[in-house]
């Protein structure tokens, strides 16, 4: 038995895995198989680039599959829920003391992260400082950048 690491998503982003993995087998690795075949009837397969390819699409494909799995089989998911303090699922609005700007951000599992959509993972500095507290409360994030501090303005 192995100590597997909990993945944390959302339901959207347990929905959104799910259809990946869906998609996965059952349109691109019948894609790759016949990819594989038309390859294999090229003649040799020593000097034949189409086949390489197609193997090297396989293997891509199968290993994509393999992760995804994994991930499923030891997903959390993220119940959306606001208790006043911060915990993954959570909206949060957050103000930088040193400048006094205000951000907006969605704590997620690190598997939906998309800091262009303001998704920080529940791994980031600025999440792992923040969980767990409360409105008005204020610390200090130790990122690789340097620290600062920030307020909790908000949650929801």
């Amino acid at each position: 038995m192995t100590n597997a690491k909990e993945t944390y998503l959302t339901k959207k982003g347990l929905e959104e895995l799910k259809a990946e993995l869906e998609n996965l087998k059952t349109v691109k690795r019948p894609e790759v198989i016949a990819a594989l075949r038309d390859a294999r009837m090229l003649g040799d397969l020593s000097e034949n680039a189409e086949y390489d390819a197609a193997r090297e699409a396989q293997r891509e494909v199968e290993g994509k599959i393999l992760e995804l799995e994994h991930i499923l089989e030891n997903v959390v998911v993220i119940e959306e829920t606001n208790t006043g303090k911060v915990s993954i699922g959570n909206r949060v609005k957050l103000k930088y003391v040193d400048d006094e700007e205000v951000e907006e951000y969605s704590i997620v599992g690190s598997k939906e992260a998309d800091p262009f959509q303001n998704k920080i993972s529940n791994e980031s500095p600025i999440a792992k400082a923040i969980l767990g507290l409360k409105v008005g409360d204020v610390v200090t994030v130790d990122s690789p950048n340097g620290k600062y501090s920030v307020e909790i303005v908000e949650i929801y």
